[in-house]
């Protein structure tokens, strides 16, 4: 967004603070994603837009529930309880896309796949590939980077039964419409782990600089579409792999070769060695 856009955005679109409703962990909320993610100039700005957000009052509730009430394994653990930022490089090349914060998962550690066994099993995978400085992702402050690649997700709470509804979904759209922008100058291929996370995408990458063709690509395990850009520049790889929730990788759907299979495709088509 240009700076005189961004700096009429600030002074008319103020309202965007104003809570939908009530937290307790979050002192200064944002209550309109639609009117405060075109404001972040940068992603460090817009990730501590995201903390604050207070768009969904069934997200708000659980999430902070969930925080108060606690699992027996971390009930001495100071539980996160907001919504959950991406993860990764402002120069990433490489996008990976969720489904949403593990309630004691990410909810819990402040950090997306951090401290769930899916997270186990993905950062194993990218440290395998090279795109992880570790292989294991504990807490906020356990040194993990991640090389050229981000992981984000389309809704930035944990939901109940971790199933967020159509409406959670596209009221969470802006952060990750923004967050893409953002990426734009270097981002070259996108992971999308589940189906639900590929036809969260799909509207989202068309309301940025891709095209997306129709009829709209399939999610499958391994699936590739090439996206062309609108604004000239490179165009995007969209790929798809099976999700990593432990029903995927308990039964075998998912295996650790399957997933190292996809990311090791995406530097490919992404040029990160």
């Amino acid at each position: 967004m240009p700076t005189t856009l961004r700096a009429a955005a600030a002074l008319f679109c103020n309202f965007w603070e104003v809570p939908t409703t009530p937290s307790k962990l979050v002192a200064d909320p944002v209550g309109d994603p639609a009117s405060a993610a075109p404001t972040a100039a940068r992603l460090a700005e817009l990730d501590r837009l995201i903390t604050r957000c207070t768009a969904c009052p069934r997200l708000v509730s659980w999430r902070e529930e969930v925080a108060e009430v606690k699992r027996a394994a971390f009930r001495d653990e100071e539980y996160w309880g907001r919504p959950v930022p991406g993860f990764g490089p402002p120069d990433a090349a490489i996008g990976i896309v969720g489904l949403a914060p593990a309630a004691h998962g990410g909810n819990r550690t402040g950090r997306i796949f951090t401290g769930d066994r899916s997270g186990d099993v993905l950062f194993q995978a990218l440290y395998d590939v090279g795109l992880a400085s570790q292989p294991e992702a504990h807490h906020l402050d356990d040194g993990l980077e991640l090389f050229r690649t981000r992981i984000t997700a389309p809704v930035h709470c944990a939901p109940p039964a971790n199933k967020p509804t159509p409406e959670e979904r596209d009221t969470c759209r802006p952060w990750l419409v923004r967050e893409l922008d953002l990426l734009r100058p270097t981002l070259r291929a996108v992971v999308v782990l589940g189906a639900f996370g590929w036809q969260a995408l799909l509207p989202v990458l068309a309301d940025a600089v891709w095209e997306v063709p129709r009829p709209r690509p399939k999610f499958g395990h391994e699936a590739h579409a090439q996206l062309r850009a609108t604004d000239g520049g490179a165009p995007l790889h969209l790929l798809g792999c099976y999700h990593v929730s432990q029903q995927n990788t308990f039964t075998g759907k998912l295996t650790p070769a399957m997933l190292r299979g996809v990311l090791e495709r995406a530097k490919e088509l992404a040029g990160v060695r």
